[in-house]
């Protein structure tokens, strides 16, 4: 069904009609008048609690959205995306990163042909690499053990591996240090070479092409650094790739052994349970890379055989559709409180915006309802200093997803119990608020003069009834990790397919990318530049200006 009908489908129609009467709840009083609210509210998979009672819905709403994500064929789409269809229809592309995590033996059909051996004997592959860098097998040229591993990538070549390697520090090998390069912008690898040593340095150049413009500069120029001591013939031992471009790789003067490919049904921001996941398999290991990979398939498996009405996903990118198409937020707030999940928000900036961030249906027809929210968010408590007024007391009701491990890696006295008092604290104040009556008796206890409270009330009133869902995991693991990303892609899927959307493609960055070429020639090369508009002329001239001024050797 094409989503430019959306607005006047049965289900929809329904929803508008509930919207009507549900626009004026309260949730304070929603909780007030049933004390089985949070029980009726909450599921758990996976290794995953989820709590959504502090979101504007009753039963009614959730019924009624369901039968939205039936309407509109989620249950189809699920199967078919499972199956290897090509639902990735602009490149006729299957969806399998879900291929990547199921258990070796069972049987993976692509094209008529069996894939999970396949993929195991890669996964095999990387586990060996990841193996011998962690035991010290694997020596740089002076026969020194490996002490840092520095990955180079972009987008999901760096989001990915970089956030999982945080987020499981605690687990990671005490002798290697991760390092993840992305940015054109040569400080950041100029920062990162002068506190590496070449002798001691692994490099992961991650680009499936090995033509990627940001990835391919940053590794020709650890390339040049490199050689500044080493010699052409030890590029082997401190250069291996993440790519299906054997030639391209081999004329770098990386060992093809050293290369691990992965398929085009693996798009970017999916891929970090490939071979884009090396950096993890050395940090944590061959068996938590493994463990990291069964997680998420414990989370496939409940997205798929749910039903709707207790299946995570689908609750949480129903109460995500809710929020967004009737309610009328325009973002969403991730706030992991977590210091480990501090990539967290980022990394879920590429998963939802680059997926769902599209104003064309499947079929290429505007779209007639708001897609993707903007994703952003930080650590709880430092958010909480530097953001959360606005969430509190600002005009847009923002919806918040809290993260939360019970259990902590460390032995620290006392701040778990803090931390975890100011996640409930944080979504108890949003959903309730504090009204005008109630600050007015407070500041009246304090003796306050009624002429001082008429003044400071509307200052410390709260308007509460701002939406909220937490997410509690036992103890931050590589499991209960792949099932919390695990459950955000199916998130993300679940709207998508009522949206009418492809998820899965992401065109919106190339325009960009090809402007930016043609740019970068006329920086270097073309003494006058009249072939964009003013503005942009301008800003070339006055680059090629400042560029041309700098003094030899600088850069």
């Amino acid at each position: 069904m094409s989503a430019t009908d959306l607005r006047s489908t049965a289900a929809w129609t329904a929803l508008q009609n509930h919207y009507a009467h549900a626009r004026d709840w309260r949730m304070r009083d929603l909780f007030d008048v049933d004390t089985q609210r949070f029980h009726a509210f909450s599921e758990e998979a996976a290794g995953i609690f989820l709590d959504y009672s502090k979101n504007a819905v009753t039963r009614e709403t959730m019924d009624l959205l369901c039968a939205l994500a039936r309407e509109r064929g989620v249950e189809a789409q699920r199967a078919a995306m499972f199956a290897g269809d090509r639902i990735n229809n602009t490149e006729q592309r299957a969806v399998l990163h879900t291929a990547l995590r199921v258990p070796r033996g069972e049987k993976l059909m692509l094209d008529g042909q069996d894939i999970n051996a396949e993929v195991h004997a890669v996964l095999d592959r990387l586990g060996h690499c990841a193996e011998r860098v962690r035991s010290g097998d694997w020596t740089g040229y002076t026969g020194q053990a490996i002490t840092d591993v520095v990955n180079i990538g972009i987008g999901g070549s760096y989001l990915g591996p970089k956030m999982v390697c945080e987020a499981l520090r605690g687990i990671a090998h005490p002798r290697i240090a991760m390092h993840f390069v992305s940015n054109v912008d040569g400080h950041d690898l100029d920062a990162l070479l002068a506190r590496v040593k070449p002798e001691t340095t692994l490099f992961i150049v991650a680009s499936k092409t090995f033509t990627t413009q940001e990835t391919m500069m940053n590794a020709q120029s650890a390339r040049a650094w490199f050689l500044k001591t080493g010699e052409e013939a030890d590029l082997a031992r401190h250069f291996v790739a993440v790519s299906t471009n054997t030639q391209a790789v081999t004329d770098f003067g990386i060992d093809p052994a050293n290369m691990f490919g992965f398929w085009d049904w693996v798009g970017g921001r999916y891929s970090v349970w490939s071979a884009i996941g090396l950096p993890v398999a050395i940090a944590v290991g061959h068996d938590g890379f493994r463990e990291f990979l069964a997680g998420a398939h414990g989370m496939d498996q409940h997205f798929c055989s749910a039903p709707l009405e207790r299946n995570l996903p689908a609750i949480l990118a129903l109460v995500g559709i809710w929020n967004r198409n009737f309610l009328g937020s325009t973002s969403i707030s991730v706030a992991p409180y977590h210091q480990d999940l501090a990539s967290f928000p980022g990394y879920l900036e590429q998963l939802d915006m680059e997926s769902n961030g599209k104003r064309v249906d499947r079929d290429g027809a505007p779209l007639s309802v708001a897609t993707s929210p903007v994703i952003w968010g930080d650590t709880g408590t430092n958010g909480q200093h530097a953001y959360f007024q606005m969430l509190h007391q600002g005009t847009d009701p923002v919806p918040v997803d809290f993260i939360a491990a019970l259990r902590p890696s460390h032995a620290l006295a006392g701040h778990q119990e803090a931390l975890l008092a100011n996640c409930f604290a944080q979504s108890e104040a949003l959903m309730r608020g504090r009204t005008q009556d109630e600050v007015a008796a407070e500041l009246q206890a304090q003796g306050l003069a009624a002429d001082r409270i008429a003044a400071l009330a509307p200052h410390r009133t709260f308007p509460g009834n701002r939406p909220s869902n937490t997410l509690l995991l036992q103890s931050l693991t590589p499991a209960s990790l792949g099932a919390l990303i695990a459950l955000y892609e199916h998130k993300v899927f679940v709207q998508g397919v009522i949206w009418g959307i492809n998820s899965f493609d992401q065109w919106g960055v190339e325009l960009g990318k090809v402007l930016a070429r043609a740019i970068q020639n006329e920086l270097m090369t073309a003494p006058d530049v009249d072939a964009h508009d003013a503005s942009t002329n301008g800003l070339i001239a006055r680059a090629r200006e400042a560029l041309q001024a700098q003094p030899s050797g600088e850069s």
